[in-house]
């Protein structure tokens, strides 16, 4: 059933010499391939949207556009953030009055379900949580990492011990540590991939700076009730990613997910953060559908 209506990809895509705007220290021309049907200005703004720059890197090379370009766009579509993304990158990001609202640290693989990984894991979250804070932004990421023959029990209690240890540190600094909810189909073997797990870890640690990142697709992925864990476990989830289901790509009416609804019983939580749009456009226009998404959430 279709959820929204929208502009076509006919409608919104016009002619590259229509869109011009002005680059970094010099006024130029710059081809858009795309002209914006929506404005900043014409949004609700109840739920703060981000959304993550990996996702567009193909399209912003074939379509010859620079980070300063994407920024300019997600500003006019009228998200606050670009996340994952590094300090190299923030000066463009806040030129067009932007935050990361999730810094990286470490990788995926590799995380703190094992002892042995804590001090470099934690390193890395603390350098994370110094950029951040320095920055002024909310968040830093971190992961479970891959079971590896390794019991899920065991390795939540090694999770425990390490956030344990960086908690004071995040809480001090007023940076929320986020571990991310990934399934284990796509990322083979990652063991914070059941909502039990992922609230058990947050109930554990037991402080308000140490959290979870709900994706709402790796949770859909796992077969989890996602209407049922924004209303029962809010609490424990510090930041939302999207992504269709199945396929990870555009969140409309072509995949299963009724993401209206999810958006308003995140609005009804008191959830106040920050959504990333984490899916990956299958249509020719990227930022088409980047504008439907923010529509679709705009609840």
């Amino acid at each position: 059933m279709k959820r929204h209506n929208s502009q076509t990809l006919h409608d919104l895509t016009l002619d590259r010499r229509t869109w011009l705007a002005a680059t970094a220290g010099a006024a130029a021309a710059v081809a858009w391939p795309w002209s914006f049907s929506a404005a900043a200005a014409e949004l609700k703004g109840r739920i703060n949207q981000s959304v993550c720059l990996w996702c567009y890197n193909g399209y912003l090379k074939k379509a010859g556009l620079t980070l300063d370009d994407f920024a300019a766009a997600c500003a006019k579509l009228g998200l606050k953030s670009i996340e994952l993304t590094g300090p190299g990158e923030w000066p463009v990001l806040k030129k067009h009055g932007l935050i990361c609202a999730m810094v990286p640290s470490h990788g995926i693989g590799k995380g703190l379900n094992r002892v042995e990984n804590h001090e470099e894991c934690l390193a890395r979250v603390r350098k994370s949580i110094d950029d951040a804070a320095d920055a002024g932004f909310p968040n830093v990421i971190t992961f479970s990492g891959n079971r590896e023959g390794l019991d899920d029990e065991e390795g939540l209690k090694n999770c425990v011990i390490g956030l344990k240890q960086i908690a004071p540190y995040a809480e001090q600094k007023k940076i929320t540590i986020c571990l991310e909810f990934l399934n284990s189909i796509n990322h083979k073997d990652y063991m914070a991939d059941t909502t039990k797990w992922c609230v058990q870890m947050v109930q554990q640690v037991g402080s308000p700076r140490v959290k979870v990142l709900y994706d709402i697709y790796h949770a859909g992925m796992m077969k989890e009730d996602v209407l049922a864990d924004i209303k029962n476990h809010h609490d424990c989830w510090g930041h939302y990613h999207t992504g269709g289901l199945p396929g990870r790509n555009e969140i409309d009416e072509t995949q299963t997910l009724d993401y209206a609804a999810l958006m308003r019983a995140i609005v009804d939580s008191g959830y106040e953060a920050y959504v990333g749009q984490e899916f990956i456009p299958k249509r020719p226009e990227a930022l088409a559908s980047l504008e439907q998404a923010v529509r679709i959430c705009d609840v």
